[in-house]
């Protein structure tokens, strides 16, 4: 009989230890997270309203959404639950203007095909860099229900900050697609809200001079960028005011790029002021949307340097007070504000560096101003902004002449909204509530100017 030592049945007992040991582990477990919703959602689009698609911003209980092709819907062929939905036409979008904070796990959308129109293609994108650029997230929906359906995306974004925009990319013309109650969720105990530093619409408190695109509207054009709102005044070849919101969400650390060039968004045939334009004139390329207001990325800051955004300005208001009050401008922002600008050029008939007082400039293309001013909003940084404006909200309003000779304090010009209103007239912040708009446009800023 063959015998065995233990150095002959060390194999054996090792390949039992593994086979005992592989059947006492388990597989680890994985723990999916519990959801909850993000504070304010979902929005149900109940509490906002816009019946044309011409592109703008809604305020809604979750904070401002940009609309462009797009409506808030009451019709019987609107797919809603309650009275209201959005109704997005082919190639229209939908985009929250504000950010929450990830964690984000999961998106619900309830959509439908409006009225007859069959099979409508959309698809949803996000943001992690407060709307510069987006990526999408689902691969195209085909949706043709003619009631509501909801759909679940898994988000899975796990840090940052994060928007969404739902986009309909439907090509056959008239395919309109409604939607619902968006719902997005984070995980259970995280006190996750829609929150701070937000790029919101850059004309949200109002259009001063009711500006259309309609090119026969040619001394009052409106042009919508990302980075500002401003009508332009074709007789003058400079805009007649330019509106932006500033935030922490609009700076970062992109570099001053300093490529003036022509606004090749203007309709043909008008003419372009170029980089060359006020050469040798004895006054700056001012900027109205101040290049250092806009540095999360370098097309940010590049988009102020269209010439559109430009206005023959003193080289000592320029480069003085108006620099000064700018910058006070990002201090506030620095201490947890946000703030909705208003400002252009007024009048005609300047002193650049080269004496004397000009009427034009550029062969009498550019109508060079006698004043330059602003008007500004200050609010704590926040959501659904127009509804926080209140008697008590701070408002500055300037009109610094045109001059070398002008002063070197910014507070020196301070004066109140109506004036400015009666100077340049426009109605400034006309989407203010007229109660809350009678109390702080009567009133003169009497608060630190540095």
């Amino acid at each position: 009989m063959k015998t065995y030592t233990l150095f002959h049945l060390f194999p054996l007992f090792f390949t039992l230890s593994i086979l005992f040991s592989s059947c006492d582990e388990k597989d680890p477990i994985v723990t999916e997270p519990v959801l909850t919703l993000v504070d304010g959602f979902p929005e149900g689009f109940e509490n906002g309203s816009k019946s044309n698609y011409d592109p703008a911003s809604v305020n809604l209980t979750t904070g401002s959404w940009y609309f462009d092709s797009a409506v808030i819907g009451t019709t019987d062929n609107d797919r809603k639950n309650g009275t209201k939905s959005a109704r997005i036409r082919e190639q229209g979008k939908v985009t929250m203007l504000f950010s929450v904070q990830a964690p984000i796990y999961e998106v619900d959308i309830s959509v439908g095909s409006y009225g007859s129109d069959g099979i409508v293609s959309w698809e949803l994108w996000y943001s992690t860099d407060n709307g510069t650029n987006w990526e999408v997230l689902s691969e195209p929906v085909n949706t043709s229900s003619t009631t509501l359906e909801t759909l679940a995306f898994d988000v899975n974004i796990p840090d940052g900050e994060v928007r969404f925009q739902i986009r309909n990319t439907s090509l056959a013309d008239n395919r309109r697609l409604s939607v619902d109650d968006i719902a997005i969720y984070t995980e259970e105990g995280n006190t996750t809200i829609p929150i701070n530093n937000p790029r919101d619409d850059n004309a949200a408190l109002g259009n001063p001079s009711s500006a259309t695109s309609d090119i026969s509207n040619e001394n009052n054009y409106l042009m919508l960028k990302t980075q500002y709102t401003l009508s332009y005044n074709r007789s003058k070849a400079t805009a007649n005011w330019v509106s932006w919101h500033l935030s922490n969400g609009w700076l970062g650390d992109a570099e001053r790029q300093d490529d003036f060039r022509v606004d090749d968004g203007l309709p043909a045939g008008w003419y372009q002021v170029n980089q060359y334009s006020f050469s040798g004139s004895g006054f700056d390329r001012g900027h109205i949307c101040p290049s250092a207001d806009r540095t999360t990325s370098i097309a940010d800051n590049s988009a102020t340097f269209f010439m559109t955004n430009m206005m023959p300005q003193a080289p000592n208001n320029n480069q003085g007070l108006w620099a000064n009050l700018e910058s006070y401008c990002r201090t506030l922002v620095s201490q947890g504000n946000e703030l909705y600008i208003v400002a252009g050029p007024r009048g005609q008939g300047g002193q650049g560096s080269n004496g004397g007082i000009t009427q034009k400039l550029d062969n009498n293309r550019v109508v060079v101003p006698s004043n330059t001013w602003k008007a500004i909003v200050v609010l704590p940084t926040g959501n659904t902004d127009l509804s926080r404006i209140t008697n008590q909200t701070r408002v500055i309003a300037v009109d610094m002449p045109n001059t070398q000779s002008v002063g070197s304090s910014w507070g020196d010009y301070r004066i109140s909204v109506d004036e400015l209103e009666n100077l340049t007239g426009f109605d400034l912040f006309d989407l203010i509530p007229a109660s809350i708009q009678d109390q702080i446009e009567s009133q003169v800023d009497n608060g630190p100017t540095n």
